[in-house]
């Protein structure tokens, strides 16, 4: 018995011994074997230089409640102030309706003033309403207060009941409505689709 406490008593001993050692000899390896410092930024001096004059944001994203209870989002790859204005590329609008109509819009960039509210969002624009319409122009006016929009311009629609043209295109939720009406007007073409 006494042997075993003995041989038990030098076990321990020499594990005092080596495994401090052992833990030395990590932590040098990691110094010894640690990489070198990366090589200089992949991004052009003259680069870093135009991004701290003009400033901006990356993933903008906005929401509210227009006067009739629907709620915008708007969603933009960069945004830059300029003035009053917002200047934004790569914009995304949902507007979720209170009568349960979703609208998407999409359009390569845009501006929103911030006195009044206004998004003009201009390039090829797309709409697209999940009661089955989709839509492109030349730009959309949304105002974000009231959430009306308005074409900017001749428009081509692919309707639940067929395709049509039109010179321009209104959603709006009238006074007293209770839900919001889309109104083609100015030269509508119709292909009915029965």
């Amino acid at each position: 018995m006494e042997s075993d406490d003995n041989l038990y008593s030098q076990f321990v001993g020499f594990l005092k011994i080596i495994l401090p050692l052992a833990a030395l000899a990590l932590m040098s390896t990691v110094f010894l074997l640690a990489r070198s410092p990366t090589q200089e930024s992949s991004i052009p001096q003259a680069e870093i230089e135009e991004i701290a004059r003009e400033p901006r944001l990356s993933g903008a994203r906005v929401s509210g409640v227009t006067e009739d209870g629907s709620v915008i989002e708007i969603t933009a790859q960069t945004a830059r102030p300029n003035g009053n204005n917002w200047l934004v590329e790569t914009i995304y609008a949902s507007i979720d309706a209170v009568d349960g109509v979703h609208i998407d819009i999409r359009a390569g960039q845009g501006e929103i003033n911030n006195t009044t509210r206004i998004a003009r969002l201009t390039g090829l624009a797309r709409v697209e309403t999940s009661d089955g319409y989709e839509m492109e122009t030349a730009g959309i006016i949304t105002n974000l207060t009231t959430g009306r929009i308005v074409s900017d311009g001749a428009l081509e629609i692919q309707a639940p009941f067929g395709f049509l043209t039109a010179g321009e295109m209104i959603i709006e939720t009238p006074i007293g409505g209770n839900g919001q009406v889309m109104l083609f007007q100015n030269g509508v073409r119709l292909v009915y689709t029965p």
